[in-house]
């Protein structure tokens, strides 16, 4: 990776999240191959939720995207969480960079949409794309999610269903109580992507943003953001496998687990008692 990342910088990264059911993996599809009518190379990155119990992924992207997965301009590399010691997102963001230093211009990374690690892969794109559909409440679950804050573009996705106007009307009055700190208005885009209806609007509103990007002052702003949460991110992934690479580290583990769980003990002085031993250590 430290090899790869002189080599990064020239593609566009979309980050495209929303939630489960809202239609981004055919939203990516028709995007894709617009891209690629264009001439572009375009690289996607499918994040799957692994399940915490059985540590599998349904990577249900590979079986949408099946026109594009047999089209050598397209790589579709879908990740799960697969339990890694170092978050999701790390993970991600470094496929990212190596698909960015392969030549690819264009790099869609699509997430579930729920929670942390999705919201933070978003941030590391240059435009985040927040999908919703009309008449699921996705409104106020985007607020609580915290997503509003992160899109740059905001698509309706299946538009010819009822209820779009009200989607779009709630939007814009959430979009009015807040002022971006680059004083950028997010676009809102009416899609139907099952139809391909709206892919050139949003073409053409993800190419606004990034001229908007190179003239704005902010946006040096937010590389440093981007560029500190890696640092963040890679430092608390060096610090967890030392902590848990020493000598009975991992039996260790086990037997406070096993505490917490009966109640001996609570998480928090078991926390304390790993960094007291792993302070003595050093």
């Amino acid at each position: 990776m430290k090899g790869v990342f002189p080599l990064t910088g020239r593609a566009t990264v979309v980050g495209i999240t929303g939630a489960p059911g809202a239609g981004k993996s055919s939203l990516v599809d028709k995007l894709a191959l617009a891209y690629r009518g264009r001439g572009e190379r375009v690289g996607i990155v499918a994040v799957d939720p692994s399940s915490p119990f059985s540590g599998g992924a349904i990577l249900g992207d590979r079986i949408r995207m099946q026109t594009l997965g047999l089209d050598p301009g397209v790589f579709i590399r879908s990740m799960a969480t697969r339990g890694n010691l170092g978050g999701l997102a790390r993970a991600t963001v470094d496929a990212v960079a190596i698909l960015d230093a392969a030549g690819y211009g264009r790099v869609i990374v699509e997430t579930v949409g729920v929670g942390q690690d999705e919201v933070e892969i978003v941030k590391a794109a240059d435009v985040s794309v927040v999908v919703l559909v009309p008449g699921m409440g996705d409104d106020i679950q985007a607020i609580k999610a915290g997503i509003m804050e992160i899109g740059d573009i905001f698509v309706i996705n299946k538009a010819d269903r009822e209820g779009v106007l009200r989607t779009e009307k709630e939007l814009e009055a959430l979009l009015s109580l807040a002022m971006r700190p680059d004083a950028w208005q997010p676009p809102i885009v009416k899609t139907v992507a099952t139809e391909g209806k709206g892919i050139g609007d949003l073409m053409a509103a993800i190419e606004s943003y990034r001229e908007f990007q190179q003239k704005a002052e902010a946006s040096l702003e937010r590389r440093e953001a981007i560029a500190r949460w890696r640092i963040l991110e890679l430092l608390r992934e060096q610090l967890l496998a030392r902590t848990l690479s020493g000598d009975g580290a991992s039996e260790r583990l086990d037997s406070l687990a096993a505490e917490v769980a009966a109640k001996r003990r609570d998480p928090y002085s078991a926390v304390e008692e790993i960094l007291r031993e792993v302070v003595s250590n050093q």
